[in-house]
C-alpha cells in the first residue's frame, strides 16, 4: 500500500472491486499522492447505472478535505434517486462532510 520515498513511507491507496454488490473496497488513505485514484473511482462511479454504489472503506486510515470534496462532488453528478452509501468511513471524512456539506443529497454513511 505503501512505496519508501526520500523522506519515508508514501501513503498509497488500493482499490478493489466487492464481491457480489457493486462498489469498491478501499484501503489506505485518500490524500494528495492518492486523490487521481480516489477521483478515477468517484468518476467511474458516477458513470455506472446502479441506483447504490458502495464505498466500503473501513481500511481507509484518512481522507483528506479535497478526497471528501471530491466524493460530495461526485455525488452531486449522480441523477435523482442514485447514491453512494458510505460504509464505515474513517471519523474525519464523517466530520468533514457533516461540517462543509450538511445533508448532501447522493450520500449515505453508515457505520455498519
Amino acid at each position: 500500500m505503501s512505496a519508501t520515498g526520500p523522506r519515508g513511507p508514501v501513503p498509497g491507496l488500493a482499490v478493489f472491486p466487492l464481491a457480489g454488490q457493486r462498489g469498491i473496497r478501499a484501503a489506505g488513505e485518500v490524500g494528495l499522492t492518492t486523490r487521481a485514484i480516489w477521483e478515477g473511482v468517484l468518476e467511474q462511479a458516477v458513470r455506472e447505472d446502479e441506483d447504490v454504489y458502495y464505498l466500503e472503506l473501513s481500511d481507509v486510515t484518512f481522507v483528506d478535505v479535497a478526497g471528501a470534496g471530491a466524493l460530495a462532488a461526485a455525488a452531486g453528478q449522480l441523477r435523482d434517486g442514485r447514491r453512494f452509501v458510505v460504509r464505515r468511513p474513517p471519523p474525519a471524512l464523517r466530520r468533514t462532510l457533516d461540517l462543509l456539506w450538511p445533508g448532501q443529497k447522493g450520500i449515505e454513511v453508515s457505520t455498519s
